[in-house]
């Protein structure tokens, strides 16, 4: 394994860590100007798409998808450090290089399952960041880490499809420029295999039905930035037979492909929070004095400040394997570090996280660090893509096998 960035990897870097220096981190603050003046608050700011803008031309745009008829064409090991980057930023880098959840899973969905007019209608413009989309499968009634659990309905009609049910939690959903719905649902309850059971639909957000009912909260965050995550309720929406994604029946193994890049991904970018993280915690530390000497004397800061960057080291290291991994034997090969990184990195970087806030004080809680709504956003990636234990049952069953 050799985890040396290649040229193509350099030069990107060079350049998006210039975007960074030069757009996204003076754009923070205009992105909150901007949204406190607009009408509602899910409207998405000009400097959004002034970044997006300038990144295009950059050619700092779809970086995530590996597919070089859609995508950058960038390997998992390629893409890892970039991704990290953007993680500096989470609010607008990953949205300004059109590399931001859950449009990039989407996305991936749609390259690889889906017919050439699905992809002519709805991954082209996705592609070109004209509009945003949304993945229904989180639902409120049943416990959602076991998706076999789901109980939304997509039932033949004819030439037609029926969707009932109800989701909540659903990324991206309020912003105004989200246009269409990847719908999980079940096509054949009483299949004997529960995993045949569920497929996935392409439904429109202007299709009769179809409610967004409401926004909801994450830690006390909305989330504006990223569209927000919605309750909504489809209530008998029809759509045309030829919106369903691949076959019925696909749906779970449809998931499953999207789901292991989008769990890498959100790795490699909580990797970058945590590394903002620590320099923030370094710069409080030197420019603070307690009880007589600056913060960065203090002997528990100078073990905050070591394990963070032994428990980043090790945790990239980890997510690099996983990435090589990816690429060279797949993702069903890489399962078990795909697991490894899900459990450790959020969790790990919580933790980072958290420290950073306590030695901030008052202002790690506060609006102005970026800490409190960091903390609150890995705190969640904890349950996204499936929560820590369900991820420890599948990887310590593995493990055992290998003694049964």
């Amino acid at each position: 394994m050799d985890f040396a960035f290649d040229a193509r990897t350099e030069e990107l870097r060079t350049k998006l860590l210039a975007f960074m220096d030069e757009h996204v981190y003076p754009a923070q603050p205009v992105l909150r100007e901007q949204h406190a003046l607009l009408d509602s608050p899910w409207e998405v700011p000009q400097v959004v798409e002034d970044l997006k803008a300038e990144a295009r031309r950059q050619g700092l745009w779809n970086l995530f998808l590996p597919d070089a008829e859609h995508g950058a064409g960038l390997t998992n090991l390629q893409y890892a450090p970039l991704a990290e980057i953007t993680g500096r930023a989470p609010q607008l880098a990953p949205t300004a290089l059109n590399c931001a959840a859950p449009d990039t899973g989407n996305m991936e969905v749609l390259a690889q399952f889906g017919d050439e007019q699905q992809k002519k209608q709805w991954l082209e413009p996705l592609l070109a960041g004209e509009i945003r989309s949304a993945f229904a499968m989180t639902e409120p009634e049943v416990a959602s880490s076991d998706a076999t659990n789901i109980e939304t309905r997509i039932e033949r009609d004819g030439d037609s499809y029926v969707i009932t049910g109800r989701k909540w939690y659903i990324s991206g959903a309020m912003n105004p420029n989200c246009k269409i719905f990847i719908v999980m649902g079940k096509t054949d309850p009483d299949n004997e295999d529960v995993r045949r059971q569920q497929s996935m639909i392409l439904v429109p957000r202007d299709t009769p039905g179809l409610t967004v009912k409401r926004a909801m909260t994450v830690y006390g965050y909305e989330d504006h930035w990223h569209g927000g995550h919605a309750e909504v309720v489809f209530d008998q929406v029809r759509v045309p037979a030829s919106n369903l994604i691949g076959e019925e029946g696909g749906g779970f193994a449809i998931a499953q492909a999207r789901l292991g890049p989008g769990r890498i991904h959100h790795c490699m970018r909580l990797i970058g929070m945590a590394e903002r993280a620590i320099e923030l915690m370094c710069k409080r530390a030197v420019s603070r004095t307690a009880f007589g000497k600056p913060l960065a004397q203090q002997g528990v800061v100078h073990e905050w400040i070591a394990d963070a960057r032994v428990a980043v080291e090790q945790l990239r290291l980890l997510v690099l394997k996983t990435a090589w991994l990816m690429d060279t034997v797949g993702n069903r090969g890489a399962h078990t570090e795909i697991q490894a990184i899900k459990i450790a990195t959020p969790r790990t970087v919580v933790d980072i996280i958290d420290r950073a806030v306590q030695l901030h004080g008052a202002g790690g809680v506060s609006q102005d660090f970026p800490l409190a709504e960091l903390w609150a956003s890995a705190r969640t990636l904890m349950l996204a893509d499936g929560p820590d234990e369900v991820h420890q049952r599948s990887l310590a069953r593995r493990e055992l096998k290998r003694y049964l």
